[in-house]
């Protein structure tokens, strides 16, 4: 299959770009080669070798759901962020930054 300028012309239409009639015979030329690469691609021989896309023939493992230390997200917010406005967490400024001045309203 060969791509014409008239395919090249209504696909640019069909996305709404312009095209510059000069470019219509590099851009034909580039959209074949790569048509002729697929063709060859094609030809590859790709089975016989009994793997899946992953690359393995096992399922992937999972951990076991045993009870055990609770997750931190499990926590009150109390407990890590005691301070809230806004519904944004209020942290203390760095020592680095004093003397920047205080940002806060």
């Amino acid at each position: 299959m060969a791509v014409s300028e008239n395919d090249v012309r209504h696909v640019a239409a069909l996305a709404r770009l312009g095209v510059d009639e000069a470019r219509l015979p590099a851009l034909v030329h580039e959209l074949n080669g790569i048509l002729a690469h697929m063709e060859v691609l094609q030809r590859v021989e790709t089975g016989g070798g009994g793997w899946d896309v992953g690359g393995s023939l096992t399922a992937t493992p999972t951990r076991s759901d045993l009870a055990g230390a609770p997750s931190p997200l499990a926590l009150s917010r109390d407990s890590f962020a005691p301070q809230m406005r806004d519904g944004f967490f209020l942290v203390p400024r760095l020592e680095t930054h004093e003397g920047e001045g205080d940002r806060t309203p």
